[in-house]
C-alpha cells in the first residue's frame, strides 16, 4: 500500500495582525484531515504570532526574510509533501485533490495558477501572463503557492539564504530534478499591494528586477532597488 500524502503547509509571516487569524481560518479543513500547518514569524511587533497561534499546529519565530522562515519551517515539519503559502494567498478548494494527484504521480514539485483578488481586467491579464511564463519556463514565484517533496526539498538544502529571487532559485535548482506539476485550479492572491504602489509600476519593477537577476546581479542589491522603490512609491 502506498505511502498517504501528508502536508505540511508553511506559511512565513511578518506584521499580519489584520489578516493572520482569517487566512488561517480558510486552511482548518486542511488542519482537519490530518494535515499540519505551520507559521513562521519574522519577528513581528504586533501580536502576529500570537495571533496565530489557536490556529496553527506550530509557531516558529525565525530571522527575518522568507527564505530563512520558510527553511525554519520546513526544517520543523513532520510531512511529507510542504506547501508554502505566503498569508496573502488562498487555496481553491480543490487543492487537496490536486495534492494528492501530485503525491502519486512521478513529478517531484509543482506550483498552483494564481489570479489576482482585483476586479480590474488588468489583473486578468497580468495573472495570465504570470501562468504562461511560468508554464514556459518552469519557474515559479512565492504567489504561485510552490510544493515539493520533502525529501527532495531538504535533499537540494532548501531555499538559499538570500533577500530576494529565493524562489526563483529554489525553482531553477527544482527544475533539474523534474519539470513541475502545473495546478490549474489557481490560488488567488491578494492584489492591494499592486493596487496600493500602482499595477503599472509593479509589473516594471518585477520585471526589471528579474532581468537584471538573468543577468547576474546579487539578490542582495537587488533586495535594495527593491526596497529604494518601495519607499518611493510611498514618498
Amino acid at each position: 500500500m502506498s505511502e498517504p500524502l501528508a502536508l505540511s503547509v508553511i506559511v512565513p509571516v511578518w506584521r499580519e495582525a489584520a489578516t493572520v487569524q482569517p487566512f488561517l481560518k480558510s486552511l482548518q479543513p486542511l488542519r482537519a484531515s490530518g494535515h499540519e500547518v505551520i507559521v513562521v514569524d519574522g519577528g513581528s511587533d504586533d501580536g502576529t504570532a500570537d495571533l496565530a497561534a489557536p490556529w496553527c499546529d506550530q509557531v516558529l519565530i525565525g530571522g527575518k526574510g522568507r527564505a530563512l522562515q520558510m527553511n525554519a519551517g520546513a526544517d520543523a515539519a513532520h510531512g511529507n509533501v510542504l506547501l508554502f503559502l505566503h498569508a496573502d494567498t488562498l487555496l481553491p478548494g480543490s487543492a487537496l485533490s490536486h495534492l494528492e494527484r501530485f503525491f502519486s504521480s512521478q513529478k517531484q514539485w509543482g506550483r498552483f495558477n494564481v489570479r489576482l483578488s482585483g476586479n480590474r481586467h488588468l489583473f486578468r491579464v497580468i495573472s495570465w501572463f504570470m501562468n504562461q511564463r511560468s508554464r514556459l519556463t518552469g519557474i515559479a514565484t512565492g504567489d504561485q503557492a510552490m510544493f515539493v517533496r520533502t525529501s527532495v526539498f531538504r535533499g537540494i538544502q532548501g531555499f538559499a539564504p538570500v533577500p530576494l529571487m529565493e524562489d526563483v532559485d529554489l525553482s531553477k535548482r527544482l527544475c533539474s530534478v523534474s519539470a513541475p506539476c502545473c495546478v490549474e485550479d489557481p490560488v488567488v492572491t491578494d492584489s492591494r499591494r499592486w493596487e496600493q504602489r500602482g499595477a503599472w509600476r509593479t509589473i516594471f519593477l518585477m520585471w526589471r528586477l528579474r532581468w537584471r537577476y538573468w543577468r547576474g546581479e546579487s539578490p542582495e542589491s537587488l533586495a535594495e532597488a527593491y526596497r529604494a522603490d518601495v519607499r518611493h512609491a510611498k514618498s
